[in-house]
């Protein structure tokens, strides 16, 4: 889920205007629509960190659009590779929030580590020990 339509479900869930979350996080009406409408992020951390409080969710639910990467990790290399690709998810975020790369190229460089990431755990089972691995052929 993108970053406008978390912000859409959760004021909708709140039950609040746009207008009523822009004051509460000290941003412009203007500002705000344009992270639900028109695909914008906020420029400064400190802007996640208040929509963080006002809707009482975890900053990085915001800060992380790649919920089914870290799925798919989950089912292929259970808990563990789980964990990897939420910090590895987490770590990106921090990096792109400054906004110096544009959306399209945000994209292909989370594209490209998922796909390094699940190649490199590929290519790592063979190194995992038997009773180890996950059976591959079940479903």
């Amino acid at each position: 889920m993108r970053f406008g339509e978390k912000l859409r479900q959760l004021r909708a869930e709140k039950q609040v205007s746009q207008t009523e979350v822009a004051e509460a996080i000290g941003v412009t009406l203007r500002s705000y629509a344009r992270y639900e409408l028109e695909g914008k992020y906020p420029r400064k951390r400190e802007v996640y960190a208040a929509l963080a409080q006002y809707f009482e969710v975890d900053i990085n639910y915001l800060l992380t659009e790649d919920e089914d990467f870290i799925e798919d990790a989950s089912e292929k290399y259970g808990p563990r590779g789980k964990r990897q690709a939420e910090r590895l998810v987490a770590e990106l975020s921090g990096m792109f929030a400054g906004g110096e790369l544009s959306e399209a190229d945000k994209d292909a460089v989370m594209i490209a580590l998922q796909k390094a990431y699940f190649d490199c755990k590929q290519d790592n089972q063979k190194y995992t020990p038997q009773k180890y691995r996950q059976d591959s052929t079940k479903s």
